[in-house]
């Protein structure tokens, strides 16, 4: 009798100490649903504790979304859910004792979903910002440079994730305001900085180079031209300006070599027989300004400036001819 007493006593001290040890745990439930409110089952949850101690615990979600993870470790916890074609998502809770812990739903996007909101938010970022170059754009016809400088600005400060290229171009199209505005350092500053970003930039070489002929800067001019040959002798733009320059510097024997050569590049380049004419005219030759000035307005070039003045001159020279 004393041993059957001594056994059922021994039982209940295990009893005891079982359910001392079961109030040591406490257990997780939740629930994982869809970006529109629906159950998501086969989900993987990991329960991986933050107290010091390397706990983990793995379970997945049933046909209802749900899970239960029993016999957790009290204390905090960085709970993780993962399932193939969803952007895995975690919340940091902590795990009390006894009770179970409620977590709030796991919200999954699809991955298809995400691309699609991420590509409209993408979309509506190049929307505002080709309203924004616009509007600089209408702003500088309209010769209201300020404005049109801080419209520029905008575009670059609210987008500091911009292709290279674009914000060279944008900093091109500054350079062109800011030198209508005759603030040379910045013009000079704005066309440098579209270089920096876009090495082989040919307007920005030639923005930079007509900058500095406007200033008066002509050594400073062929220099900046210079390089730009050096690298890019191909571009068509780039031999023009070449050309322009050693123009206005007077070296025209240089000037025609380098004109000839934009011609051969680009025989779409109206400008090029302007220049090619100016040419002939300083040089006497009459029967090639006059050939070269019938060739340019023949194209239909745009400059209205330059379409007056040969107009002008190609009149004068053919009734000096008379």
């Amino acid at each position: 009798m004393k041993r059957l007493l001594f056994t059922a006593g021994l039982l209940a001290g295990f009893a005891l100490l079982g359910g001392e040890a079961s109030a040591q745990t406490g257990t997780a439930r939740g629930k994982v649903v869809d970006d529109k409110g629906q159950p998501l089952p086969e989900v993987a949850v990991t329960l991986d504790f933050k107290g010091g101690v390397s706990r983990k615990y793995d379970t997945k979600t049933n046909k209802k979304g749900e899970f239960t993870q029993v016999g957790t470790y009290p204390g905090e916890y960085r709970i993780t859910v993962s399932k193939e074609g969803y952007q895995p998502t975690f919340i940091e809770t902590k795990i009390n004792l006894g009770d179970p812990t409620y977590l709030p739903d796991f919200k999954m996007n699809s991955v298809a979903a995400a691309q699609a909101a991420a590509g409209g938010a993408a979309d509506k970022a190049l929307a505002e910002l080709r309203g924004t170059v616009d509007r600089a754009i209408e702003l500088t016809k309209a010769g209201r440079y300020d404005d049109a400088a801080a419209a520029y600005n905008e575009a670059i400060s609210k987008n500091p994730t911009l292709a290279p290229a674009t914000v060279a171009h944008i900093h091109n199209n500054l350079g062109m305001v800011y030198a209508l505005k005759k603030d040379t350092a910045a013009a000079e500053a704005a066309y440098q900085k579209a270089l920096e970003l876009k090495p082989d930039y040919s307007d920005a070489y030639v923005g930079l180079a007509n900058l500095y002929m406007s200033a008066g800067q002509l050594p400073k001019a062929q220099e900046v031209m210079a390089k730009a040959a050096a690298q890019f002798g191909e571009d068509p733009k780039i031999q023009h300006q070449v050309g322009v320059v050693y123009f206005n510097m007077g070296k025209y024997d240089e000037a025609l070599a380098a004109l000839k050569k934009a011609e051969t590049l680009d025989a779409a380049n109206a400008e090029v027989h302007y220049f090619l004419a100016s040419i002939a005219v300083n040089q006497n030759n009459t029967a090639e300004a006059v050939a070269q000035l019938e060739k340019y307005l023949s194209m239909s070039p745009q400059d209205p400036t330059h379409v007056a003045t040969a107009q002008a001159l190609l009149q004068a020279l053919k009734a000096a001819k008379k």
